[in-house]
Protein backbone atom coordinates (compact mmCIF):
# COMPACT_ATOMS: atom_id res chain seq x y z
CA UNK A 1 0.00 0.00 0.00
CA UNK A 2 1.17 3.53 -0.76
CA UNK A 3 -0.14 6.99 0.06
CA UNK A 4 0.42 9.83 -2.38
CA UNK A 5 1.24 13.48 -1.84
CA UNK A 6 0.50 15.23 -5.13
CA UNK A 7 0.29 18.50 -7.03
CA UNK A 8 -0.61 18.92 -10.67
CA UNK A 9 -0.50 22.47 -11.96
CA UNK A 10 1.64 24.11 -14.66
CA UNK A 11 3.81 25.63 -11.91
CA UNK A 12 4.03 22.64 -9.52
CA UNK A 13 3.88 19.00 -10.52
CA UNK A 14 4.91 16.22 -8.18
CA UNK A 15 3.78 12.84 -6.93
CA UNK A 16 5.42 11.32 -3.86
CA UNK A 17 4.45 7.80 -2.82
CA UNK A 18 4.75 7.22 0.93
CA UNK A 19 5.20 3.69 2.29
CA UNK A 20 3.16 3.03 5.47
CA UNK A 21 4.64 -0.48 5.63
CA UNK A 22 8.08 1.08 6.19
CA UNK A 23 8.14 4.25 8.28
CA UNK A 24 6.21 6.44 5.79
CA UNK A 25 9.43 6.79 3.81
CA UNK A 26 9.24 7.89 0.15
CA UNK A 27 9.29 5.34 -2.64
CA UNK A 28 8.60 6.86 -6.05
CA UNK A 29 9.21 10.61 -6.42
CA UNK A 30 8.04 12.08 -9.72
CA UNK A 31 8.59 15.79 -10.42
CA UNK A 32 7.36 17.34 -13.68
CA UNK A 33 6.94 13.85 -15.09
CA UNK A 34 10.47 12.71 -14.18
CA UNK A 35 11.21 9.94 -11.67
CA UNK A 36 14.06 10.95 -9.34
CA UNK A 37 14.29 7.71 -7.33
CA UNK A 38 17.05 5.34 -8.54
CA UNK A 39 14.88 2.22 -8.78
CA UNK A 40 16.89 -0.90 -9.54
CA UNK A 41 20.15 1.00 -10.20
CA UNK A 42 21.32 0.38 -6.65
CA UNK A 43 23.84 -1.88 -4.86
CA UNK A 44 22.90 -4.60 -2.39
CA UNK A 45 24.48 -4.98 1.04
CA UNK A 46 22.66 -8.25 1.63
CA UNK A 47 20.03 -6.86 4.02
CA UNK A 48 16.50 -7.36 2.59
CA UNK A 49 15.12 -4.39 4.56
CA UNK A 50 17.57 -2.03 2.92
CA UNK A 51 17.32 -3.69 -0.47
CA UNK A 52 13.62 -2.81 -0.39
CA UNK A 53 14.28 0.76 0.78
CA UNK A 54 17.20 1.87 -1.40
CA UNK A 55 15.25 1.95 -4.69
CA UNK A 56 13.07 4.70 -3.21
CA UNK A 57 13.74 8.41 -2.97
CA UNK A 58 14.07 8.68 0.83
CA UNK A 59 14.65 6.19 3.59
CA UNK A 60 15.45 6.78 7.23
CA UNK A 61 18.31 5.42 9.36
CA UNK A 62 18.25 5.14 13.13
CA UNK A 63 17.12 5.67 15.77
CA UNK A 64 19.66 3.46 17.53
CA UNK A 65 22.32 3.23 14.82
CA UNK A 66 23.38 4.52 11.40
CA UNK A 67 25.78 3.28 8.74
CA UNK A 68 27.14 -0.28 8.72
CA UNK A 69 26.58 -2.94 11.42
CA UNK A 70 28.50 -2.67 14.70
CA UNK A 71 28.34 -4.73 17.88
CA UNK A 72 25.70 -3.83 20.47
CA UNK A 73 27.43 -2.48 23.55
CA UNK A 74 27.66 -5.06 26.35
CA UNK A 75 25.85 -7.80 24.40
CA UNK A 76 27.31 -11.15 25.50
CA UNK A 77 25.92 -12.91 22.44
CA UNK A 78 27.75 -10.65 19.97
CA UNK A 79 24.50 -9.15 18.72
CA UNK A 80 24.99 -6.35 16.18
CA UNK A 81 23.04 -3.28 15.20
CA UNK A 82 21.64 -3.94 11.72
CA UNK A 83 22.65 -2.04 8.62
CA UNK A 84 21.46 1.57 9.03
CA UNK A 85 19.78 0.83 12.38
CA UNK A 86 16.49 -0.69 13.44
CA UNK A 87 13.97 1.78 12.02
CA UNK A 88 13.58 0.59 8.43
CA UNK A 89 10.70 -1.83 7.71
CA UNK A 90 8.68 -0.88 10.82
CA UNK A 91 5.03 -0.21 9.99
CA UNK A 92 3.40 3.17 10.53
CA UNK A 93 0.24 3.22 12.65
CA UNK A 94 -2.60 5.67 13.17
CA UNK A 95 -1.86 7.21 9.77
CA UNK A 96 -3.92 10.32 9.04
CA UNK A 97 -4.05 12.27 5.78
CA UNK A 98 -5.53 15.69 5.11
CA UNK A 99 -5.60 17.64 1.88
CA UNK A 100 -7.08 20.70 0.27
CA UNK A 101 -6.21 22.89 -2.70
CA UNK A 102 -3.14 24.33 -0.97
CA UNK A 103 -1.47 21.38 0.78
CA UNK A 104 -1.42 17.64 1.42
CA UNK A 105 -0.48 16.38 4.89
CA UNK A 106 0.26 12.88 6.14
CA UNK A 107 1.25 11.90 9.65
CA UNK A 108 1.60 8.74 11.68
CA UNK A 109 3.50 7.05 14.48
CA UNK A 110 5.98 4.20 14.20
CA UNK A 111 6.76 2.02 17.25
CA UNK A 112 10.28 0.62 16.91
CA UNK A 113 11.96 -2.37 18.56
CA UNK A 114 15.67 -1.56 18.94
CA UNK A 115 18.56 -3.97 18.49
CA UNK A 116 19.78 -3.28 22.03
CA UNK A 117 16.46 -4.35 23.55
CA UNK A 118 15.13 -0.82 23.97
CA UNK A 119 12.06 0.71 22.42
CA UNK A 120 11.31 3.96 20.62
CA UNK A 121 8.49 5.67 18.82
CA UNK A 122 8.77 7.93 15.81
CA UNK A 123 6.10 10.53 15.19
CA UNK A 124 6.32 11.65 11.57
CA UNK A 125 4.57 14.47 9.72
CA UNK A 126 4.83 15.24 6.01
CA UNK A 127 3.47 18.45 4.49
CA UNK A 128 3.54 19.09 0.72
CA UNK A 129 2.64 22.62 -0.36
CA UNK A 130 0.82 22.43 -3.69
CA UNK A 131 1.35 26.15 -4.35
CA UNK A 132 5.10 26.45 -3.77
CA UNK A 133 6.22 22.83 -4.27
CA UNK A 134 7.88 22.91 -0.83
CA UNK A 135 7.84 19.50 0.90
CA UNK A 136 8.64 19.36 4.62
CA UNK A 137 9.30 16.50 7.02
CA UNK A 138 9.07 16.86 10.80
CA UNK A 139 10.14 13.90 12.93
CA UNK A 140 10.21 13.32 16.67
CA UNK A 141 11.81 10.22 18.20
CA UNK A 142 10.90 9.33 21.80
CA UNK A 143 12.59 6.78 24.03
CA UNK A 144 9.63 4.64 25.13
CA UNK A 145 11.76 1.97 26.81
CA UNK A 146 13.17 1.59 30.30
CA UNK A 147 16.84 2.32 29.59
CA UNK A 148 18.80 5.16 28.03
CA UNK A 149 20.47 4.87 24.62
CA UNK A 150 22.19 7.30 22.21
CA UNK A 151 20.00 8.46 19.35
CA UNK A 152 21.34 8.53 15.80
CA UNK A 153 19.65 9.65 12.58
CA UNK A 154 20.42 9.80 8.88
CA UNK A 155 18.12 10.58 5.97
CA UNK A 156 19.11 9.01 2.64
CA UNK A 157 17.72 10.97 -0.31
CA UNK A 158 18.64 8.77 -3.26
CA UNK A 159 18.63 10.12 -6.81
CA UNK A 160 19.23 8.23 -10.03
CA UNK A 161 22.42 9.66 -11.54
CA UNK A 162 21.32 8.70 -15.04
CA UNK A 163 19.54 12.08 -14.94
CA UNK A 164 22.84 13.98 -14.54
CA UNK A 165 25.22 15.32 -17.16
CA UNK A 166 28.51 17.23 -17.19
CA UNK A 167 26.81 20.46 -16.10
CA UNK A 168 25.23 18.93 -12.98
CA UNK A 169 26.91 19.96 -9.73
CA UNK A 170 26.48 19.80 -5.99
CA UNK A 171 26.24 23.26 -4.42
CA UNK A 172 26.24 24.25 -0.76
CA UNK A 173 28.11 26.49 1.65
CA UNK A 174 29.40 23.44 3.55
CA UNK A 175 31.19 22.06 0.46
CA UNK A 176 34.82 22.87 -0.42
CA UNK A 177 34.67 25.97 -2.58
CA UNK A 178 30.88 25.88 -2.34
CA UNK A 179 30.45 23.49 -5.29
CA UNK A 180 31.59 20.11 -6.59
CA UNK A 181 31.03 18.10 -9.79
CA UNK A 182 28.37 15.46 -9.15
CA UNK A 183 30.96 12.80 -9.98
CA UNK A 184 33.41 14.05 -7.37
CA UNK A 185 36.76 12.26 -6.95
CA UNK A 186 37.97 9.27 -8.93
CA UNK A 187 36.51 5.76 -9.02
CA UNK A 188 33.04 4.29 -9.08
CA UNK A 189 32.17 4.56 -5.36
CA UNK A 190 32.92 7.57 -3.18
CA UNK A 191 31.62 9.04 0.08
CA UNK A 192 32.35 12.11 2.18
CA UNK A 193 30.89 13.70 5.30
CA UNK A 194 31.32 17.39 6.15
CA UNK A 195 30.16 19.68 8.97
CA UNK A 196 27.14 21.74 7.96
CA UNK A 197 26.27 23.66 11.13
CA UNK A 198 29.03 26.26 10.85
CA UNK A 199 27.83 27.51 7.46
CA UNK A 200 24.09 27.23 8.15
CA UNK A 201 21.74 30.21 8.17
CA UNK A 202 19.06 30.61 10.82
CA UNK A 203 19.62 27.02 11.99
CA UNK A 204 19.17 25.39 8.57
CA UNK A 205 21.70 24.21 5.98
CA UNK A 206 21.00 23.91 2.26
CA UNK A 207 22.50 21.80 -0.52
CA UNK A 208 21.38 21.51 -4.14
CA UNK A 209 22.03 19.19 -7.06
CA UNK A 210 21.55 20.57 -10.55
CA UNK A 211 20.89 21.73 -13.13
CA UNK A 212 19.07 18.58 -14.23
CA UNK A 213 18.28 18.79 -17.94
CA UNK A 214 15.40 16.31 -17.74
CA UNK A 215 13.72 18.69 -15.27
CA UNK A 216 14.05 21.63 -17.63
CA UNK A 217 17.27 22.80 -15.99
CA UNK A 218 15.79 22.80 -12.50
CA UNK A 219 17.66 21.66 -9.38
CA UNK A 220 16.71 19.61 -6.34
CA UNK A 221 17.24 21.74 -3.24
CA UNK A 222 17.44 20.12 0.22
CA UNK A 223 17.38 21.96 3.57
CA UNK A 224 17.86 20.44 7.03
CA UNK A 225 17.98 21.42 10.70
CA UNK A 226 21.55 21.55 11.95
CA UNK A 227 20.84 21.45 15.69
CA UNK A 228 20.22 17.70 15.41
CA UNK A 229 21.53 17.02 11.86
CA UNK A 230 24.81 18.97 11.92
CA UNK A 231 26.56 17.01 9.14
CA UNK A 232 26.00 16.33 5.46
CA UNK A 233 27.07 12.99 4.01
CA UNK A 234 27.14 12.48 0.24
CA UNK A 235 27.57 9.10 -1.41
CA UNK A 236 27.63 8.04 -5.01
CA UNK A 237 27.87 4.62 -6.65
CA UNK A 238 28.56 4.19 -10.35
CA UNK A 239 29.83 0.61 -10.15
CA UNK A 240 28.45 -1.81 -12.78
CA UNK A 241 24.64 -1.87 -12.61
CA UNK A 242 24.50 1.10 -10.21
CA UNK A 243 23.68 4.76 -10.86
CA UNK A 244 22.80 6.50 -7.60
CA UNK A 245 23.73 9.47 -5.45
CA UNK A 246 22.66 9.89 -1.83
CA UNK A 247 22.27 13.33 -0.25
CA UNK A 248 22.26 12.46 3.44
CA UNK A 249 21.71 14.88 6.34
CA UNK A 250 23.10 13.05 9.38
CA UNK A 251 23.43 13.45 13.13
CA UNK A 252 27.07 12.35 13.47
CA UNK A 253 30.38 12.55 11.67
CA UNK A 254 31.74 9.56 9.80
CA UNK A 255 33.42 7.64 12.62
CA UNK A 256 32.99 4.34 14.51
CA UNK A 257 30.12 4.26 16.97
CA UNK A 258 32.35 3.58 19.98
CA UNK A 259 34.54 6.57 19.10
CA UNK A 260 31.53 8.90 18.90
CA UNK A 261 30.19 7.71 22.26
CA UNK A 262 33.60 7.93 23.97
CA UNK A 263 34.07 11.49 22.66
CA UNK A 264 30.73 12.56 24.15
CA UNK A 265 29.25 13.17 20.70
CA UNK A 266 26.38 10.70 21.20
CA UNK A 267 24.76 11.51 24.56
CA UNK A 268 22.20 9.09 25.93
CA UNK A 269 18.49 9.74 25.39
CA UNK A 270 16.73 9.08 28.70
CA UNK A 271 13.44 7.15 29.01
CA UNK A 272 10.59 9.50 28.08
CA UNK A 273 12.88 12.02 26.40
CA UNK A 274 12.54 13.03 22.76
CA UNK A 275 14.68 14.44 19.96
CA UNK A 276 13.39 16.21 16.86
CA UNK A 277 14.66 16.30 13.27
CA UNK A 278 13.55 18.30 10.26
CA UNK A 279 14.26 18.60 6.56
CA UNK A 280 12.60 19.93 3.46
CA UNK A 281 13.11 19.78 -0.28
CA UNK A 282 11.76 21.11 -3.54
CA UNK A 283 12.53 21.13 -7.25
CA UNK A 284 12.99 24.64 -8.56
Amino acid sequence: MTLALTADTPEQSFRLELTPQSVLDIGSAVFHGVELAPGTAIPSDGDPRIDRALPGFLFSCGPDHIRHPETVEGAADGRRYPLHGSLSSHEARDVVTEEDARAAICEGRVPVALANGGRAELFRRWRADRTTGHIALDDRVTNTGEGAWPAFAMYHMNIGTGLFDGDTRLSGAMLPGGSLPWRFDEGDVRIFCVPAAETAEHGWAEVAIGPIAALGGRSLSVRFRVDTLPFLQVWRNQSPGCAVMGIEPVSHRLAPRAELIAAGEAPALSPGASVGYGLSFEVR
